[in-house]
């Protein structure tokens, strides 16, 4: 084993608000069907958000979620579902040879304001405040959940990398396998973000929070129109491992990482800057040995917001203007954006294409903003192409933290 070991994804485990698993995930991604719907949150009354709807009982008790967070329930199904599609029976691996590094935008907050709020019911009285307070809201809990739920003894990372998280966290996933530190690892991203009001408080308050009178039109990355980001929550974890270790076990391989990167704007708290993103998906690109001619699809990362989809239409227009055989779509047009699961996701959504060689839309779009006018972007009905090897997925976070990962057919 070494540092250019080979890396496959063997199994893929999500909670997306229109899909509890890849096969109903991509064929409503493919059938143009939104999972944003309306939402009750403390203070603002009704909001438009992405919501899960997978069963957390399946693999926890009662007591389980009570003691441990919406996050770390997201992160144990998504786990517990990669890993039985990978077809790894747990109770035969050394667990001691199992990493999890996931990614994620925030942590805590939906804990601790459900806390003060519940104290503010008895006259601010701690007494009334829970014991499971400080491991619910420690930085490496939404990993840690998944360590004690599986009882997995490798290392554990929860990685804060904004909304370049699920990137972030596959990346690590590779780079903890080439190092010879895991045979296995359960990367990728997750997002509890719609249970904290204060993410929609602030969005609202930048003027960036979706409003549209129908929810499933409320997220419209490139529109004219657009106007703010739908929150959303959800997870996907894969499992990764050494290519000859798959193919010797007879693994079904969804694909190889073959590039990724990381970078930094270092110039705004939360406006992307074009240069910076060229830099990363360049980078990218010269790790995978390809040019981009060579990408047949790429899931950009806009948000709807009014500049942010400008600002990397701009990187994107720029890394690809002699590829006139690469196209684009954009995910979170259907399930809102997860935030530190979004990456994550949106790589899933696309991984079926490998076989299909189907590029699912960018729905919503009924006005394409001229300065988000990428060539061959995929608008409103899926299309299919002639070849799919190289897939590069975008992501961008505040702080302006970029991480693109390329993954090909094998």
């Amino acid at each position: 084993m070494g540092l250019q070991d080979r890396i496959v994804i063997t199994g893929v485990g999500l909670a997306a608000p229109n899909g509890n698993n890849l096969s109903e995930y991509r064929q409503n991604l493919l059938s143009g069907v939104s999972g944003v719907q309306d939402f009750e949150t403390r203070y603002m009354g009704k909001v438009h958000a992405g919501v899960c709807g997978f069963d957390p009982l399946r693999y926890q008790k009662k007591k389980d979620l009570r003691r441990g967070t919406r996050a770390g329930s997201v992160a144990i199904y998504c786990s517990r579902e990669a890993i039985a599609d990978s077809n790894l029976e747990l109770e035969e691996l050394d667990r001691s040879r199992v990493g999890v590094f996931l990614g994620i935008t925030e942590h805590g907050n939906v804990e601790t304001e459900n806390e003060v709020y519940n104290i503010s019911q008895h006259g601010h009285d701690t007494a009334f405040w829970t014991h499971h307070h400080n491991p619910r809201t420690v930085a490496n809990n939404p990993a840690g959940e998944v360590t004690l739920g599986l009882r997995i003894t490798g290392p554990h990372y929860t990685l804060g990398a904004a909304c370049a998280a699920g990137n972030t966290g596959i990346i690590s996933g590779v780079q903890m396998l080439r190092l010879g530190e895991v045979d296995y690892a359960l990367a990728g991203g997750i997002s509890e973000s719609i249970h904290t009001f204060g993410i929609f408080a602030s969005f609202k308050a930048q003027g960036a929070l979706a409003v549209h009178e129908d929810p499933t039109q409320a997220s419209r990355p490139y529109d004219v129109d657009r106007n703010g980001i739908v929150v959303s929550e959800g997870g996907c974890v894969y499992v990764l491992e050494r290519f000859e270790h798959a193919q010797a076990r007879g693994a079904k391989i969804y694909g190889e990482v073959a590039g990724y990167a990381m970078n930094s704007d270092a110039s705004d708290f939360v406006l992307p800057l074009p240069e910076r993103q060229i830099e990363c998906m360049r980078l990218a690109l010269d790790r995978a040995g390809i040019e981009p001619n060579q990408v047949d699809i790429v899931n950009t990362h806009a948000t709807a917001t009014k500049l942010g989809d400008i600002q990397e239409s701009l990187a994107v227009k720029e890394v690809f203007r002699d590829a006139p055989t690469t196209y684009f779509n954009n995910t979170k047009s259907f399930i809102g954006h997860a935030m530190g699961a979004a990456a994550a996701l949106e790589l899933a959504g696309n991984l079926p294409a490998f076989n299909d060689r189907i590029v699912h839309p960018t729905i919503n779009v009924n006005n394409l903003d001229p300065e988000c006018g990428i060539t061959n972007l995929v608008l409103n009905e899926a299309r299919e192409i002639d070849r799919v090897d190289y897939i590069l997925n975008n992501s961008a976070g505040m702080l302006g933290v970029n991480a693109v990962v390329i993954v090909k057919r094998v």
